[in-house]
């Protein structure tokens, strides 16, 4: 595609210099990791665990662990894709004030972006719901493959490194306790169901109240805990752009939409910036 159709975004972007940028599943499908949803919003992969569920039965734990025990290989080993590099990229250039992401999977640091709020948490960390105390996620998978040695049924990867095992009986499946008060471990990011920690919420608030527009990159906005910063900027008076294939739930808050790859959008977006930059020189 030439990158005279992204004009419209490179044009919202040189007007609204100072941007809070939210991104989404869209960012990461190119890394190898499905996203939730398809074009229209709709669910395409088996309904995830709900938080009340998790903290209320054994046998759901059991079962999320086993399926995470073989999904966390597909997080560790993704790379951040075009749209992580474009993002990081636009921060050092000084035109991303601050990046917020929905998505758990680190891929917005490891591109080198800085200013990052992982509004729903980060799954290389494992954090105890009785004492608070985190370990790093690569350590606890040692525990889990020591723990059930020989767990490598065939499974489908899914969204946010999960997995679809298929007739797997997960009941012997053995997770490990808190190592220091014997406690339950969950991975440190909001299921569906649990409240996104206020002073994430704040702290979104606060960039977005000192940003010129906010962009939405790759995300549906399906999830409350994303749109609401579209719905508050839009009340705010504060301009909403997206880049997203497919229906987004704020598409009548929107300034502009790009209906397209957000890896092969912001990549052209950057680069026509540059131009102008150049050009203006």
């Amino acid at each position: 595609m030439s990158h005279s159709a992204f004009a419209p975004l490179a044009d919202f972007c040189a007007r609204y210099p100072r941007l809070l940028v939210l991104t989404g599943a869209g960012c990461s499908t190119a890394s190898g990791i499905p996203a939730y949803r398809d074009d229209a919003g709709n669910w395409q992969h088996q309904a995830p665990v709900q938080y009340q569920e998790f903290i209320g039965s054994t046998r759901v734990r059991q079962r999320y662990w086993a399926r995470s025990a073989i999904g966390w290989s597909r997080i560790r080993a993704a790379q951040p894709g075009a749209a992580h590099r474009a993002i990081a990229q636009l921060q050092r250039d000084g035109r991303i004030t601050h990046l917020v992401t929905q998505n758990v999977d680190s891929l917005h640091q490891q591109a080198g972006s800085d200013q990052v709020t992982d509004l729903h948490g980060r799954l290389d960390q494992v954090r105890c719901l009785d004492c608070d105390t985190r370990q790093a996620r690569e350590g606890f998978q040692a525990l889990l493959e020591q723990s059930n040695p020989g767990w490598r049924p065939f499974a489908r990867p899914a969204p946010d490194g999960d997995a679809v095992l298929a007739d797997v009986d997960s009941r012997r499946f053995q997770v490990p306790d808190c190592p220091a008060c014997g406690g339950t471990l969950k991975p440190d990011v909001v299921f569906f169901g649990e409240s996104v920690p206020r002073h994430r919420v704040g702290r979104v608030q606060a960039a977005l109240a000192a940003a010129d527009a906010l962009l939405v990159v790759g995300s549906s906005l399906m999830v409350f805990s994303g749109f609401r910063f579209a719905r508050e900027a839009h009340q705010q008076g504060i301009p909403v752009a997206a880049v997203n294939q497919g229906r987004t739930r704020a598409d009548e808050l929107l300034q502009l939409k790009c209906n397209n790859d957000c890896n092969a959008a912001l990549p052209a977006l950057r680069r026509l910036l540059q131009g102008r930059e150049l050009a203006e020189a």
